[in-house]
This record gives C-alpha cells, structure tokens and sequence, in this order.
C-alpha cells in the first residue's frame, strides 16, 4: 500500500507538468498558426489591393460614361437616325460598357456590384421612358427630354459613384 502511495506522489507531479507543457504547446502551435495565416493574408493584400482599387476605377469610368448627361454628350445622333434607333444606340452603349466591365465584380462587395447594376438598368428605364412618354419625333428631341430630365434630378450613376467612394474610403482604411 505504501508503494502504491509512492508511486501516485511520484506520477502525479509529473502528469500535471505533462497537462501544463501539453496546454503551452497546443497554444503555442495555435498562436504560431494565427500568425501565419495573418502574414499569408497580408501578402495576399499585397497583391489584390491594387487589383481591387482598378476594378473600382473601372466601374467609376463606366458610370461616367453611362452618366446620361455624359452619354448624350458623347453618343451623338447621326443625322438619318430616327428616334427608335438613336434610344437603341444609347442603350447599347451604355450595355457595351457594362459588359465590357462585367468580369470586376469578382472584386467588389455583392451590394456595391448591385447598386452598379441598378445605376445601369435605371439609366436605360430612364431613356426608355423619356422615349415613350414624351414620343419625341427626332433624336434631338429625346435628347432635350433626357437633359430636362435630368435637371431636376440627381442620376443613377451619380448615386453608384457616391456608394464606391464611400466603400473605396472604407476599403483603404
């Protein structure tokens, strides 16, 4: 019996310095894992934050050109061009770009990409529907009711570009 009292004192010092170097270890490894996916993850950053600072100046560029104001600018009416084809060619304009830059959403928060796309179908319902309710008789009519138009309101593109400088701001910080 005595021995067997012996033996415990002896082993149980040495299972509790087992426990406590066991649990240093296990929280040394985990620590050392820590930092290195930290430092992996920072390298990473490295690399895509300049990626993803393009693809948001892509999509600035897109939304200034798909500005209505801008696009009527820019998009000019040849002169055998009726109405229907001059509203086609605005819309195709503005769905060239946007395909053109479809690829930078893989850079880009899920809500900022939606918001680009809404700036972009309400930019076309806004020609669309300068087009119909008016019914101007010539391309240089539609373009006089899209500017008047947009007189009095702030244009989709505006809001979008607004949202990626607030999320650009917050991507840096």
């Amino acid at each position: 019996m005595i021995q067997l009292t012996d033996i415990l004192l002896y082993i149980l010092p040495a299972a509790i310095t087992g426990l406590v170097a066991y649990y240093f270890f296990a929280q040394f490894v985990k620590n050392e894992q820590l930092k290195r996916r930290f430092l992996l993850q920072r390298e990473a950053q490295k690399h895509t934050f300049p990626i993803r600072l393009q693809a948001y100046e892509r999509m600035a560029l897109f939304l200034e050109r798909t500005d209505p104001v801008k696009l009527l600018l820019r998009v000019v009416p040849s002169r055998s061009m009726n109405t229907a084809e001059y509203e086609a060619l605005l819309i195709r304009s503005i769905e060239e770009e946007y395909d053109h830059n479809l690829s930078q959403q893989i850079y880009m928060s899920d809500q900022c990409w939606s918001i680009i796309k809404t700036a972009k179908n309400s930019t076309i319902q806004l020609i669309r529907k300068a087009s119909m309710t008016a019914q101007p008789d010539s391309p240089e009519k539609l373009r006089e009711v899209i500017l008047s138009e947009m007189m009095d309101k702030t244009s989709p593109s505006a809001t979008a570009l607004q949202f990626i400088r607030k999320e650009v701001r917050d991507f840096m910080n």
